[in-house]
């Protein structure tokens, strides 16, 4: 491309969309392998065929993963044909259908019998960070990584309000929390000042060693948790993951309020802003995820046609 290498591109493209509040951790990462990619090809802008070719490249890459690095490298593509026409934009549909996962969501038992695990755990810093990091997770619904990123900073105990500053999009919001919540996290704050090495560390959140607890780190520790009180995967598209949780606040949310008769569809906004989403089509996704709030909208939906009827 004239004037410009792919790799200034990318950095501007990265510059602008960061300017209007997304991280794109993984996007970078993905998009400077490519960028390396058409540049060892010798190619000076992007093609479709070239982009396709980089794509497809991981052997036996699941059909998410490829969709996602194809989704990225569209994004890209279409921003630098706006200033270079001869930028192709490969086409989406060049990949077959993907289905989302399945969420797995949690009944109160399955829930309870992680904490308890949790518990368990060794050394005992270990046991009450992690207990008390899924407790929060389940009754917030909150993003994995949103939790991580706490400061001790962000909690006002005495209010019971807890900021979340960490989150997508860099849109700040804050939860009000159940007292049983907020005592909760108060023992939890006397306990890692009695066992972390460091206590005067920022994080809320903090491992064996005293600094801030890392994604993989969660993930493989609830992933030990899962097979410990022995739940299984329902289907092929349906194990359980941390982001369970996550999903399981939302539709238990829906649930309870079309058992309170309570107007879901007024509601939806409310409950898209506190699980953060940029777009409430993402909150909408949940009535179409869980059988039960299908049928419950059914339902509901048929009181509304006897009544007009």
């Amino acid at each position: 491309m004239s004037g410009r290498s792919l790799s200034m591109a990318l950095t501007e493209y990265l510059a602008v969309r960061r300017s209007l509040g997304f991280k794109l951790t993984r996007a970078e990462l993905l998009l400077r392998q490519f960028v390396n990619f058409c540049d060892d090809s010798g190619a000076d802008r992007v093609t479709a065929a070239l982009a396709l070719d980089w794509v497809c490249a991981p052997a036996e890459a699941s059909a998410g993963w490829l969709r996602m690095r194809l989704t990225i490298v569209r994004g890209f593509a279409s921003w630098l044909q706006a200033s270079d026409p001869a930028t192709e934009v490969p086409p989406l549909g060049w990949l077959p259908p993907y289905h989302r996962a399945s969420p797995y969501l949690y009944c109160h038992d399955d829930t309870a019998a992680l904490l308890e695990a949790a518990r368990r755990l060794r050394p005992a810093l270990a046991a009450a960070t992690y207990e008390t990091l899924f407790a929060l997770l389940a009754v917030t619904g909150m993003r994995v990584g949103e939790a991580i990123a706490l400061d001790r900073g962000d909690l006002l105990l005495d209010e019971g309000l807890l900021t979340i500053t960490g989150a997508k999009f860099g849109k700040a919001r804050q939860l009000r929390l159940h007292p049983t919540t907020v005592a909760a996290l108060r023992s939890y704050l006397g306990s890692r000042a009695a066992l972390s090495p460091n206590p005067s560390e920022r994080a809320l959140f903090v491992q064996r060693t005293g600094g801030r607890v890392t994604y993989r780190a969660v993930r493989e520790r609830f992933g030990t948790l899962v097979t410990l009180v022995g739940l299984r995967a329902r289907s092929e598209r349906c194990r359980p993951t941390i982001h369970g949780l996550r999903h399981s606040f939302a539709v238990n949310t829906l649930v309870r309020w079309y058992q309170e008769g309570a107007d879901v569809g007024a509601r939806l906004s409310e409950l898209s802003t506190w699980l953060g989403h940029a777009d409430p089509k993402w909150t909408y996704w949940y009535l179409s995820a869980c059988p039960e709030l299908l049928t419950l909208a059914a339902r509901r939906l048929e009181v509304f046609c006897e009544e007009q009827g």
